[in-house]
């Protein structure tokens, strides 16, 4: 007895040392309550047996009335909450949770969610579902009547929540899954602890955010694929323990991970076989993990980012293993703590090469460290709160509140802000000690209308809401709107220290608003939005308001899981004039006209998941990012993305120069169109470019001086996007514009360019035949009312286009076709090419594959050599152009000669494949060449293999990396002319390069 007594005793202190407290077995009342008694709120909805005649006590289901009372939500209110007071509720059947709806939990405990035993349909797979799982909650765009299919939450479900609840899935329901969550900005799952038991796991599919959520059991914590629309998934203090396989199994998660700890698993982060994952983790503990901690699959590869910054590891002896290369990082002894482990694409400063490896900076341990300190504050004591609506606002959108609010600042310290729409007409000033709570800030807004005089006119920036300087402000669960015309506006002006916090804050203009439903006895609203005002171009408004968010004079502190989309703000983020320690954590800014970001003479900053959009009609000349006179910040999993409809290029992501000690960990630059920001970083002082679109890790420290290009001649320049370049027999050189819909030719033997071609089809990407006919492949849109035997023109999209995302969002409805000319006499002889049966010409000269596909669903490997079943057919009889849908987003072709190597790119996978071809054209016996692509590859006489990627890689025909060409801009494309000659296209200019 003494001797079991003595083991229970050494478990609980083992227990306490690692974790800082003790982890009972029973997790059913776990985590602490962050609401401890009811919040009164007459918009709000409450869980209650009054209400829905329920009981709470852990027997009885409830699932039937849980779902009316979230429809109740959604239909009465469109947004809002739910109150669940504490209980135990059993469910049986899954819960759907539609945009901006949000279950907030409050009592002494969190209310417990359980699954019953064997609950129907939770024992057997369903082999169609994404997840191959049944869920006890999903988050989904909205709610789907009887006999229609559900609508999983996409890149539009904002605002839901799940926070202060706990989940448990009880035995029998070996599928079941408590949460998914494929939702987008201002969601996310809070508060919360998981056990999931014999279950499946915790969450399938991520979104956005979530805080303090522990995961116990299951066969994972999270198993996920790419979140909704491709940001950064942000995770803060969490914990995992017991999972079966993986504590997070994961593809393409861009996970960005603060605090976390895992404790009795087989693995931490297990990578899917052959795809990418952006990973970075900081402050984190690894104890008792059997296998790897971190399953790494694409290796050496660009778009794999592997970034670790202080991970304490005990009881860990593989800290990392490589798929694909069998490759294992040992762990250093019984305890450790990896001070950095950052694998994938790094440059060491700004001049540096871009060059693969892996650096792994270890120390060993004699004493297992605490958890690092949270830098989230605790809610004050729920019993010290005053409702904001008690003491007279009304929150109607209509009347004048501000004399309410600033009165109830300057008399209490907490103030709970119930739902609704605060109009306000002066500045609303923090005392140092305000804290200010919403809980969804689509629901509760701060406001200004249009032309308020303290807002309008001439003057310095004037904030809407102001904190002290110094102070230790809390303002959580608020929107903040400025209204479209208020140029004096800016929606924050926070000087607060350290210790503050601004977190689940959306600053509300342009994209992202909701409006509450239309009552029958109401005339019907006019529409609102970015796009509201019926301008076909600019809305004047755009642009006229100072920043949304101003940090400065030393202000700081934490700033969590915020959105700023207001395209009438100067930007969304203005960052000056403060060394104040600071973290951010999931920071999304989007369609602004000039500029996203911008951090001004900023130090001892951290920022974690900042995400930055540029939208077609407001933002494509946006400059997404400044970094200016900066020192001694981090910027991890920092995505930039244009979007689909852009169809300008950009010259760069980031604009910096005076900066220091700047670490990019993580850089992820794309769009699936071809219009990426031509650069991801240019640093001004030195005239640098910085070219790779992916990568690991860059130093900026001092700003040394870029590399010489080195002898290339420059042909030409003033082109927009200068692509598509191929040349003929006589070494004429010949390349297009597609927005501009121009086709040059650089002519071998006098050394002019001249316009070839203007017709008012966009070209696409441009060839050869073997008698040195240009075939243009171009985009054709059918014109309304224009019929084909009788029936309106149309072009629908081919089972092929399902595998890219570029065939949505618009891009569709229009023909990919072919057209020829005689480069001699143009004008007189375009025809458009016939398509004829594959395998109809036999043997072909060559067959005209798309250079590069993206493929981001990840079927590039299989669609690369599916057999297409037509062909167009060039003048010449004998060169085809297989008929597939990437024709449609290619910049160039790649020529397919039978029984040699074709050469293309993987682009979303940033690699270059080679692949066999046959006598008909076909191609097969895919792979794996060289871990870099972009556009076009190039191959000269000896079999040499010339990538462009940011510069342009020379690979020998083995696969083995033998030289880098540099060149002034960033190429697009390639073709061997005459006499060795390189030819490359960049955006703006066309050059010559000689090659030995």
């Amino acid at each position: 007895m003494k001797k079991n007594i003595l083991i229970a005793i050494a478990i609980l202190l083992t227990q306490t040392v690692c974790f800082g407290r003790a982890f009972t077995n029973d997790k059913d009342n776990g985590g602490k309550s962050v609401y401890q008694a009811r919040l009164d709120d007459a918009d709000a909805v409450y869980f209650t047996p009054e209400k829905f005649n329920i009981k709470a006590d852990g027997k009885t289901d409830v699932s039937a009335a849980l779902q009316q009372a979230i429809a109740e939500v959604k239909t009465k209110y469109n947004f809002g909450v739910l109150f669940i007071p504490e209980g135990k509720y059993l469910v049986s059947k899954t819960i759907y949770i539609p945009t901006a709806v949000r279950l907030i939990g409050y009592g002494k405990n969190r209310p417990q969610i359980i699954l019953a035993k064997n609950a129907p349909g939770f024992q057997t797979a369903d082999s169609t579902d994404k997840g191959k799982a049944k869920y006890m909650f999903w988050f989904v765009s909205s709610l789907s009547k009887p006999g229609e299919p559900l609508h999983d939450a996409g890149a539009s479900t904002f605002y839901s929540a799940i926070n202060n609840i706990n989940l448990k899935i009880e035995d029998g329901n070996p599928v079941a899954v408590a949460m998914r969550a494929h939702f987008a900005q201002h969601s996310f799952v809070g508060n919360v602890d998981v056990n999931i038991g014999n279950g499946k796991a915790g969450m399938f599919d991520v979104g956005n955010a979530m805080n303090n959520v522990r995961f116990f059991g299951g066969q994972y914590g999270i198993y996920t694929t790419k979140p909704s629309p491709g940001w950064q998934f942000m995770m803060v203090d969490t914990y995992f323990e017991g999972q079966r396989e993986a504590a997070i199994k994961t593809q393409e998660g861009g996970l960005t991970i603060v605090r976390m700890n895992v404790k009795n698993v087989p693995t931490v982060i297990s990578i899917n076989p052959n795809y990418h994952e952006k990973l970075f983790m900081e402050n984190c503990r690894f104890d008792k993990v059997s296998g790897p901690a971190i399953i790494i699959s694409n290796g050496e590869n660009a778009f794999n980012q592997i970034s670790l910054k202080n991970i304490d590891c005990r009881n860990v002896p593989v800290f990392a293993s490589y798929r694909r290369s069998g490759k294992q990082t040992a762990g250093t002894g019984t305890m450790y703590k990896v001070k950095r482990f950052i694998d994938g694409l790094q440059m060491d400063s700004l001049n540096a090469d871009p060059v693969y490896k892996t650096i792994n900076d270890v120390e060993p341990l004699s004493v297992f460290p605490e958890p690092v300190k949270k830098d989230i504050p605790e809610l004050p004591a729920i019993n010290t709160w005053v409702n904001l609506k008690t003491l007279g606002a009304k929150g109607d959108g209509t009347t004048d509140d501000t004399q309410i609010i600033q009165d109830a600042i300057d008399k209490y310290a907490t103030i709970y802000v119930p739902q609704g729409w605060y109009r306000v007409s002066e500045t609303i000033k923090l005392k140092p000690n305000t804290v200010l709570i919403g809980l969804n800030p689509i629901a509760t807004q701060f406001l200004i209308a249009d032309n308020t005089p303290a807002f309008g006119g001439f003057g310095g920036p004037k904030a809407l809401l102001e904190s002290a300087k110094g102070g230790q402000n809390m303002v959580t669960g608020i929107g903040l709107s400025t209204n479209a015309d208020n140029p004096r506006a800016v929606a924050c002006k926070w000087m607060s220290g350290e210790n503050s916090i601004l977190n689940d804050v959306k600053f509300i203009g342009g994209h992202g608003g909701l409006e509450r439903p239309v009552k029958q006895s109401e005339p019907k609203k006019e529409r609102t939005g970015i796009y509201s005002k019926g301008y076909n171009g600019a809305d004047p408004s755009w642009d006229t308001q100072y920043w949304s968010l101003w940090v400065t004079d030393d202000g700081g502190g934490t700033f969590m899981n915020i959105w700023t989309a207001n395209t009438y703000a100067t930007n969304g983020a203005y960052f000056s004039n403060t060394s104040t320690p600071s973290h951010v954590y999931a920071l999304s800014v989007e369609h602004h006209v000039r500029n996203e970001v911008r951090f001004n003479n900023v130090s001892n900053w951290n920022v974690y998941a900042l995400q930055l959009e540029e939208e077609s009609r407001e933002s494509t000349e946006c400059q997404p990012l400044e970094v200016e006179n900066c020192s001694n910040m981090v910027f991890a999993n920092l995505y930039t993305f244009r979007v689909i409809r852009v169809n300008k290029p950009a010259p760069y992501a980031i604009r910096e120069w005076g900066g220091k000690n700047i670490e990019f960990l993580n850089v992820h630059n794309y769009s699936q169109i071809k219009y990426t920001t031509t650069n991801p970083l240019y640093d001004i002082n030195s005239d640098t470019e910085v070219r790779p679109w992916e990568f690991a890790r860059l130093l900026i420290d001092d700003n040394n001086p870029g590399p010489s290009a080195g002898k290339i001649t420059r042909l030409a320049t003033g082109f927009e996007f200068a692509n598509g370049i191929c040349t003929d027999s006589k070494g004429n050189i010949y390349f297009s514009e597609q927005r501009m819909k121009r086709i040059y030719k650089w002519s071998a033997s006098t050394r002019t360019i001249s316009l070839l071609a203007d017709y008012p089809w966009e070209p696409l990407s441009l060839a050869c035949d073997k008698n040195d006919n240009l075939l243009v492949v171009f985009k054709y849109v059918p014109k309304p009312g224009f019929l084909v035997n009788g029936k309106p023109e149309e072009f629908k999209n081919p089972p092929d286009a399902s595998g890219t995302s570029f065939s949505g969002w618009g891009n569709s409805g229009f023909g990919t076709l072919v057209y020829s000319i005689d480069p001699n006499n143009p004008d007189e002889t375009i025809q458009l090419l016939k398509k004829e049966p594959m395998g109809s010409v036999n043997p072909v000269y060559k067959a005209l594959y798309p250079a590069h596909r993206w493929r981001d669903y990840h079927d590039f490997n299989t669609i690369s050599v599916a057999k297409a079943t037509e062909c167009f057919v060039a003048p010449d009889g004998v060169t085809i152009i297989p008929v597939v849908y990437d024709l449609a987003r290619s910049t160039a072709l790649a020529q397919a000669y039978p029984g040699k190597a074709l050469y293309t790119t993987d682009e979303y996978d940033k690699r270059t494949v080679s692949l066999n071809v046959s006598p008909e054209g076909y191609v097969s016996d895919l792979k794996y060449f060289a871990e870099r692509g972009e556009f076009d590859t190039a191959i000269d006489d000896q079999g040499n293999v010339y990538i462009a990627d940011g510069q342009i890689y020379v690979y020998n025909p083995a696969g083995k990396q033998i030289n880098i060409i540099k060149v002034p801009e960033r190429p697009t494309s390639l073709t061997f002319g005459a006499n060795k000659t390189l030819y490359v296209t960049s955006h703006n200019s066309v050059f010559e390069v000689k090659v030995d």
